[in-house]
């Protein structure tokens, strides 16, 4: 039989010069091929090389087998220094240190003599609360972080990388970042939510927004709870750097996207005050009922126009008004819903008197007396809960916690509700 052209004297094929400089990159690589690869590989090899396919088309096999071999041994060589460099990445997130305050058992951060409290990561971020804003950081794990703002301000600086994964519970609202500077603020008493995106995107989910809103940089978003609005502004000034402190009014938009349906004329007559509070304009509200007179006006305007006055009314702190309009909406109109709504309202109206601390937990319990399944019972339980806790602490305001989560699991204090129900 003739021998194949390149053969050996053993009738073996004699090495490409390819496949004899692979094998002495093999021999050099950390961790050489067993008998085993070798065996598979030549046998390959040899089928590439049969007569049928002739030398040329062997060739190019060859060729090709030696480069994916060249790609192999390099990718051996050079994994253990990436490997190295992402594991450092994605070193676990930690506190590094608090200014300002101290973290306590919990992940409760209690200030300073009042002052702003500053976390900083061993990577970088950084979140700042501002003076008497009370937070709980719940989580630090592997890959970041999650904090709780049940009052207050707070501005954030989140490192770039998008393996990490950072979120901001603020009342109901559930703020996720990835790397981004932002502000949140939320007021449990008006039941607003406040963000300022100042560089960066975040998707927020709550209610009114949502499942997943998703903000790019220079929007601010308000929610209106007692109004089911939200509003988007487009900030022209907002640029990146450092965040100015977070504030409780932030600055007013230049050019509005409202989610809830506000932009129709407003009717005529007294019955355009729903319209009015849609817009904003709780200052013409009140302005209206002053000059006729708050006693003629809560016994004359229909059920809508009452409503619509205690909220700006309740806004704008104007406490007396607020409890003279619910008053007379469950006085006028006891038989409907209104009148029910009406007497939680009054709740929130009495948590902002002096001392109005007991009458809003009486007037809490009679709204879930008589409105068990109501469009405010979460509410009223959870403002009842809250109140119980910073009167009589945790322990006076536990019983209600874990009655709370076993009626709202999944309501807007329920985080509120599993810190206190787990506290020692």
């Amino acid at each position: 039989m003739a021998k194949v052209k390149g053969s050996s004297s053993s009738g073996q094929p004699a090495p490409h010069p390819a496949v004899a400089a692979l094998a002495e990159m093999a021999r050099d690589a950390a961790a050489p091929p067993t008998p085993a690869d070798l065996a598979g590989g030549l046998a390959a090899l040899r089928s590439r090389i049969d007569g049928r396919r002739g030398a040329r088309r062997a060739g190019r096999w060859l060729w090709a087998g030696a480069a994916a071999g060249l790609l192999v041994i390099a990718g051996w060589r050079f994994l253990p220094a990436i490997w190295t460099r992402t594991q450092a990445d994605l070193a676990p997130v930690a506190v590094a240190r608090v200014e300002g305050g101290v973290l306590l058992d919990g992940g409760y951060l209690s200030a300073s003599r009042h002052a702003a409290i500053r976390l900083l990561f061993n990577e970088g971020t950084e979140f700042l609360l501002q003076p008497q804003t009370r937070g709980r950081l719940r989580e630090v794990g592997r890959n970041g972080a999650h904090l709780d703002i049940e009052s207050g301000a707070a501005s954030f600086r989140v490192t770039q990388n998008p393996a990490r994964h950072w979120s901001v519970e603020a009342g109901p609202f559930l703020v996720t970042v990835r790397g981004t500077i932002f502000d949140v603020t939320w007021d449990p008493h008006e039941e607003r939510f406040d963000l300022v995106l100042r560089r960066g995107h975040v998707t927020v989910s709550g209610p009114i927004v949502g499942a997943e809103l998703s903000l790019h940089a220079g929007q601010h978003l308000v929610v209106r709870l007692p109004r089911a609005e939200s509003v988007i502004t487009e900030e022209s000034q907002a640029q990146p750097g450092e965040p100015p402190p977070a504030s409780a009014a932030p600055p007013p938009a230049r050019r509005e996207t409202r989610r809830a349906p506000a932009g129709a004329p407003l009717p005529s007559g007294a019955r355009r005050w729903p319209a009015l509070l849609a817009e904003g304009q709780w200052d013409r509200i009140l302005a209206e009922a002053d000059r006729r007179g708050l006693d003629e006006t809560v016994e004359a305007v229909p059920s809508e126009d009452l409503f619509a006055l205690a909220d700006a009314a309740r806004y704008r702190r104007r406490v007396d008004v607020a409890r003279a309009a619910l008053l007379a909406q469950r006085r006028r109109f006891p038989g409907s819903s209104r009148s029910q709504d009406a007497l939680f309202l009054l709740g929130r109206v009495e948590e902002l008197r002096s001392g109005g601390t007991a009458r809003a937990v009486a007037l809490y319990d009679d709204y879930l007396a008589a409105a068990p399944r109501g469009a405010y019972a979460a509410e009223a339980l959870g403002r009842k809960m809250v109140l119980a806790s910073q009167s009589g602490g945790a322990a006076a305001a536990r019983p209600i916690a874990e009655q709370y989560l076993r009626q709202f699991p999944d309501g807007s204090y329920a985080g509120t509700a599993r810190a206190l129900a787990h506290l020692p």
